[in-house]
């Protein structure tokens, strides 16, 4: 059984992936999720976890329900030690010589506060055989400096680090808000209506078609149907935009979406672990343990690169002095300028950091992505495909007319059709229920319904008062020759023991950004943008005409959609395919990026979907694939930045021209200036 557990003071991207390595080699399924500060393990020894968390970042460890971060602490300790280390450097010149025991003990205090937290990793790592690590690189290099008679700068490399670190915990807090104020949007209690009144019960006692009310000012703690009263919903929290939505009886209201204004009853449609909040928490929680091929790689690199500088260091101390004669002190200086420069800090630390970045602004703009892998790919994408009912259009049929063939009544072809279709939960079929309760059909009316079932892109079966009957769109007419829907309609053919006994025309309307969104992702320089859908050809081409679209596809079966994809895909395409029903899912999975409907979508186009767009708006397309953009270029701006400067000064340290000030720059600072500008996601 998989268990979660907050930790403390973990604010290391390379710290939380070193303790993921070490508790997996202890055997243990487990893995660490650093922008909620969480540990998710399957039957683990949560003491032995503990101890290896605090070996590997001191402070550090599980506490239940805590959110507790060490940025607080670790500034009150840099300041201290910056107090310290401009009291050596007044007084050091006065020290110097006579007194020098004295001025080194100033600098080694002003170290020890500075740098205490990366001496502690450094030595525990030695005593268990790790050598070769950012903090292994920055203890050898400091020390070495002390042996030098380098103080200011040894002190300086620690300050510079640890101000790093500081930065670093601080940029990964505001990534992580967007996450926080998911957490918060999860209820606690619900208002039930019992027989003896309104009770306060625990939101996860409730179960589906049990009713509750929500005050105004509450927010909403479950998924459900408004079943009476009028208010205006706040769904900014969710979706990122401040425009009220006004909501009256028969509204599907989401959990965590804030009632503005009126008293409202609603009927649970979901339990509190399925409701939308929920599991929009969990996929943005569990989105870090997908990362992305550049994250993967710098992983690896700095693993192989850091041992191979720790030689070439060696090397430069030992090897040009004995053969030219030169001066051992001088060329110590250049390897140990060489293990400041050479650390990876900048690239460890700002990558991670870029995808967190990415991924936290998204969720609040209410895009929610599974994993930085999904957004890495998703900036890549060249071609995006659309599903239309739900996805383009609003997915909210209305019944335009309705026809009986061979004999049968239009009230009595609407009566079977009903029946069968209350058994769904299909657009298309709550508005031919709709339709039937609005010119007098009571539930009590419907017709017994016997081995009812559902074929996706196709149409429902059903055995009614002994009749086979069919319910769906052209493909269930097994061959019968029969003219097409108008333009613009949908239609849907009713078939009664093997006859057509009805034919109802259904029409639905463009939601009202999705020429908004075409234009939009027309403006991202896309080589193509189309839709596949179930509806008939001739609504198809009605559609994309409106919109404006490079061609289309009408009349599919979920193996048709599927088909076309993989041509596209063979084809050379970066595909993301958009779509929200269960017969899109397999669609969804096997597209590049995979991007669902997140109110109105269905379990399973949610579940295998990379991308769930909250407000269900297609204009978000186009949003996700800007900030997966620009957190690419920021990422490839920070790599190129480390490895362009450090591969500049290892060059000029190795010969001379770099003093340790320099290697500071080349480092610690490189690195903030990464930090820095992985932040400026947030403002794009």
């Amino acid at each position: 059984m998989k268990t979660r557990h907050r930790i403390k003071g973990l604010d290391c991207p390379v710290c939380a992936a070193k303790i993921e390595d070490r508790i997996k080699k202890m055997g243990y399924n487990a893995r660490i999720d650093l922008p909620s500060q969480s540990l998710i393990i399957e039957d683990g020894d949560i003491e032995e976890i503990n101890r290896i968390i605090s070996s590997v970042e001191p402070g550090a460890g599980i506490a239940e329900n805590s959110n507790v971060s060490p940025v607080g602490r670790k500034l009150k300790i840099l300041l201290l030690s910056c107090i310290v280390y401009i009291f050596a450097l007044i007084t050091g010149r006065y020290l110097h010589g006579s007194y020098e025991p004295l001025e080194y003990g100033i600098y080694i205090l002003a170290y020890i506060l500075a740098g205490n937290g990366v001496l502690l990793k450094a030595g525990k790592n030695i005593l268990h055989g790790r050598f070769f690590d950012e903090n292994f690189l920055m203890t050898l290099a400091t020390v070495g400096a002390f042996l030098i008679h380098e103080l200011p700068e040894a002190v300086a490399v620690m300050l510079f680090y640890n101000a790093g670190e500081i930065l670093e915990g601080m940029a990964l807090a505001r990534s992580r808000k967007s996450i926080s104020s998911l957490v918060n949007l999860k209820a606690e209690t619900v208002n039930k209506i019992a027989p003896e009144g309104i009770v306060t019960v625990p939101a996860s006692s409730m179960t589906v078609g049990e009713r509750f009310i929500v005050k105004p000012g509450e927010r909403i703690p479950l998924d459900g149907s408004i079943v009476s009263g009028e208010t205006w919903l706040d769904l900014s929290l969710l979706t990122g935009e401040s425009k009220p939505v006004k909501a009256g009886e028969g509204y599907r209201v989401v959990a965590g979406t804030i009632n503005s204004t009126g008293l409202i009853e609603v009927e649970a449609t979901a339990i509190l672990e399925r409701s939308y909040t929920s599991r929009m928490l969990q996929m943005v929680e569990e989105a870090s343990s997908r990362k992305s091929r550049t994250e993967r790689f710098i992983t690896k690199f700095s693993r192989i690169y850091t041992p191979i500088v720790v030689l070439i260091a060696v090397f430069l101390a030992t090897v040009p002095p004995f053969f030219t004669g030169g001066n051992y002190s001088e060329w110590l200086h250049r390897a140990l300028i060489l293990l400041v420069i050479s650390c990876p800090c900048a690239l460890v630390i700002s990558v991670p950091l870029g995808y967190f970045a990415g991924i936290g602004k998204a969720s609040r703009t209410g895009v929610l992505i599974k994993g930085s892998n999904y957004l890495e790919v998703l900036a890549g994408i060249d071609t995006v495909l659309f599903d239309k009912t739900g996805t383009l259009t609003e997915g909210k049929f209305g019944i335009s007319e309705i026809s009986g063939h061979n004999g049968m009544a239009q009230a009595e072809a609407i009566l079977i059709a009903a029946s069968v279709e209350s058994n769904s939960n299909h657009p298309i079929a709550r508005s031919i229920v709709d339709y039937a309760f609005s010119i007098g059909f009571k539930k009590e009316d419907f017709l017994a319904v016997r081995n009812y079932r559902e074929i996706p892109g196709e149409g429902v079966y059903a055995i009614v008062e002994g009749n086979e009957v069919a319910l769906g769109n052209e493909r269930i007419l097994r061959g019968l020759s029969l003219s097409s829907s108008p333009k613009g309609r949908s239609k849907i053919y009713l078939t009664v023991g093997g006859k057509l006994s009805g034919t109802i025309d259904i029409s639905d309307k463009l939601k009202e950004d999705s020429k908004k969104a075409i234009e939009s992702l027309r403006g991202q320089g896309l080589a193509s943008i189309a839709m596949l859908t179930g509806d008939s050809p001739d609504v198809a081409a009605a559609i994309s005409s409106e919109l404006g679209l490079d061609w289309y596809q009408g009349g599919l079966s979920p193996e048709g959609k599927l088909e076309i994809l993989e041509k596209s895909s063979s084809a050379g395409c970066k595909i993301a395919f958009v779509g929200d029903g269960i017969n899109d899912a397999p669609v969804i999975v096997r597209s590049d990026v995979g991007i669902a409907m997140g109110r109105a979508g269905s379990d399973a186009a949610i579940e295998t979907a990379d991308i769930v767009i909250s407000d269900d708006s297609p204009l978000q397309v186009s949003r996700a694939i800007a900030i997966a953009r620009r957190t690419r270029s920021i990422v490839f701006q920070n790599i190129s930045l480390a490895i362009g400067t450090k591969a500049l000064f290892i060059i000029l340290g190795a010969f001379g021209l770099v003093n340790m000030w320099g290697a500071v720059f080349a480092d610690v600072g490189v690195a903030l200036i990464a930090v820095l500008n992985s932040l400026r996601i947030f403002h794009g």
